[in-house]
């Protein structure tokens, strides 16, 4: 990656010395520890183990930091995720940790990836791993695609979502998610 990086700097008839003259080395750096390394993580692994949880209702975690990389242009976005999944019922129903959440979110945007694809394979992550009646996934982003190149839009946000099993068939599972969202206020109450 850095002879590549190297590469392109040159190409953009920059000479690669003085703040540029390590440049190569830790873009690769970077793009090796930060961005890329998703690929080396698989979802269910960073899913972690399951915990017994019969009758366990609606799990939403919400305001997960996330960044990843636009495969389009290679330009980076950052947001927020929030993830929601509904357990098995009876003795079957397991739920896992919170934590192992987050890294489901950051082994799986730590790649090339669109926000709308990166929702659906969060969402699917979550309800393959956890064996759940149904999962949802919201990403809010901001693309720097919009805000950095010739369309200049700032302050322009992106929301993705993705759903399946019972929360993309029970609208009230949906709202109960939009609601935890919110910070518990349903938004179809105009609140």
């Amino acid at each position: 990656m850095a002879r590549a990086v190297r590469g392109f700097l040159r190409a953009a008839g920059l000479e690669i010395e003085g703040e540029l003259a390590r440049t190569p080395e830790r873009v690769a750096q970077t793009w090796a520890a930060d961005f890329l390394d998703g690929y080396l993580r698989s979802p269910a692994a960073a899913l972690g183990g399951l915990h017994p949880a019969p009758g366990a209702g609606l799990v939403c975690v919400t305001g997960l930091d996330f960044h990843s990389t636009c495969p389009h242009h290679l330009l980076p976005y950052r947001g927020i995720a929030h993830l929601a999944y509904l357990p098995a019922e009876g003795p079957g129903g397991r739920v896992a940790g919170f934590s192992g959440l987050a890294r489901v979110v950051d082994a799986l945007a730590h790649r090339l990836v669109l926000q709308e694809t990166l929702a659906e394979e969060i969402a699917a992550a979550v309800y393959r791993g956890t064996e759940a009646q149904g999962a949802g996934c919201v990403l809010a982003a901001e693309q720097n695609c919009l805000s950095c190149r010739a369309e200049n839009k700032t302050r322009a946000r992106t929301v993705t979502s993705a759903f399946n099993g019972a929360l993309a068939r029970d609208p009230e599972l949906t709202r109960s998610f939009y609601a935890a969202i919110a910070g518990g206020r349903n938004p179809e109450d105009g609140e």
